[in-house]
């Protein structure tokens, strides 16, 4: 059986794994720290060391059989052009026009595709996960930012020039908080890791009771979302508040979602998960109250099943997509 090596590149991580080529297995799974600083020659270099690594494992837990790998699918953040394979520019990364996908297939001596990271999160829940070969599916991952992709048929959905998908940038309030993009009111000002954390500390800076802070001893600068979940799943009554304020953010962007594509699952990826069912029961209670009923009839809004991996699982099959027509 052939495999495909699937690199997911972030501002924070980088995660590779050799990923048979029906999808059933990733083996070799690793996971280093980006080396952001040392700019993107030293983030190549890395990637070829990972794949190398990745492979070498594959084929030592494979014992006596061969390892038959046909190329490298990158998952990178953007936005960037699919069709050279250059990253046109990543705020994270620092980098600008980078032919990304040309120095991997160099560096590794393997063919090589690109595309963005959350695209390939969403198709990888499509393919493996937790949106498994629906039609029409949108996605949503959460994280520092929040990104998106749409599939159709199989299909990650590009649009005109490679931006379509960039959810957390829709406006749902014009007047509102101003975003990283320079826009106010965009979704990812909202319900991104950041921003839930960031709402937290502005409420307890204006005096709202909360046991927060005994959770980073004081240090305010500290607290993250995961920190604000703890709290809420220990029964901190505004931490709950402020996630049930995310799940209506959160909800008012599905409904337009469901409401412009009428998909059959939307999936959300990423550690905003960790809420459990103090995220998605409001969060469904507020697409119910806002998108039009046989949309919302139709459509299961779920978790990601592939957490920590989901962007190895795309990229192999965007590699598949892009090579052999299907995946």
């Amino acid at each position: 059986m052939r495999h495909i090596v699937g690199v997911d590149v972030g501002g924070t991580n980088v995660v590779v794994g050799t990923v048979t080529e029906d999808g059933h297995r990733a083996l070799g799974l690793t996971k280093e720290r980006t080396v952001v600083a040392d700019g993107p020659d030293a983030v190549v270099a890395q990637i070829a060391q990972m794949v190398s690594q990745s492979m070498a494992t594959a084929r030592s837990s494979l014992g006596t059989s061969p390892l038959d790998v046909a190329g490298v699918g990158i998952g990178s953040p953007g936005p960037l052009d699919t069709r050279t394979g250059v990253v046109l520019l990543t705020p994270n990364l620092g980098w600008r026009d980078f032919p990304l996908r040309d120095r991997v297939r160099d560096a590794v001596g393997l063919p090589a595709t690109l595309d963005n990271d959350a695209n390939c999160a969403i198709f990888g829940e499509w393919w493996r996960g937790a949106a498994r070969d629906a039609n029409v599916v949108v996605g949503l991952t959460i994280g520092t930012g929040i990104g998106g992709g749409i599939v159709f048929d199989g299909k990650i959905f590009h649009g005109a020039s490679d931006i379509a998908g960039e959810i957390g940038h829709m406006t749902i309030d014009s007047t509102g908080r101003r975003c990283r993009c320079g826009n106010y009111g965009c979704l990812e000002a909202y319900a991104s890791g950041t921003a839930i954390a960031e709402r937290a500390v502005e409420g307890v800076t204006a005096g709202a009771s909360t046991t927060l802070d005994r959770y980073v001893n004081g240090e305010l600068g500290a607290v993250t979302a995961q920190v604000v979940y703890d709290a809420a799943r220990d029964g901190d009554e505004y931490a709950l508040e402020v996630i049930h304020d995310t799940a209506r953010f959160l909800g008012t962007g599905v409904a337009n979602l469901i409401n412009i594509f009428n998909p059959e699952i939307v999936v959300i990826c990423g550690g905003v998960t960790a809420a459990g069912d103090r995220l998605f029961t409001p969060l469904r209670a507020e697409v119910a109250r806002r998108a039009f009923r046989p949309a919302v009839e139709r459509c299961r809004i779920v978790p990601g099943a592939l957490a920590g991996t989901a962007g190895v699982y795309g990229a192999a099959a965007v590699f598949k997509v892009q090579t052999w027509g299907a995946a």
